[in-house]
């Protein structure tokens, strides 16, 4: 596989393996250096130190792989799906809502330095993680023609 586009049947083309690798890559740098500036911004307001799922160690890995499984289920949804845009349109919200059951759950716990600020930021994490991939996933890879 190459980086060169793939001429895609409707005249379109799609983006080749490297390129689709190389921007999933991209998304994820992206999406951690912007979870970075939340976590700056929720220790600033006072979220703790000891409030482990703020350290840099442990969002960026679970940033990474939070676009990684973005990616795999974008581009299984993709292949298999009779109508890919409208199974997106309803999964993404419902996925990204589930993804907030652990931070609220989190939040009710009395692990040390556990703030209602700082699971927020977890909270806002998620959300940034889906506004950089979605729209990254449109490019990288396309769904099939005009949908729905």
């Amino acid at each position: 596989m190459n980086g060169q586009p793939i001429a895609h049947p409707a005249g379109r083309t799609r983006p080749g393996g490297l390129v689709v690798a190389g921007g999933v890559l991209a998304t994820a740098v992206v999406a951690v250096a912007l979870n970075a500036a939340v976590a700056a911004i929720a220790h600033a307001a006072g979220a703790s130190d000891d409030f482990e799922q703020l350290h840099l160690a442990d969002y960026a890995l679970l940033t990474v792989v939070g676009v990684l499984a973005g990616a795999g289920g974008w581009a299984l949804v993709r292949a298999r799906a009779a109508h890919p845009a409208r199974v997106l349109r309803t999964w993404i919200p419902v996925i990204l809502l589930v993804t907030f059951v652990p931070d609220i759950l989190l939040g009710t716990s009395d692990q040390p330095g556990t703030s209602w600020g700082a699971v927020i930021a977890l909270m806002v994490m998620h959300l940034i993680v889906a506004a950089v991939a979605v729209p990254a996933f449109r490019v990288l890879l396309p769904l099939p023609g005009r949908q729905d």
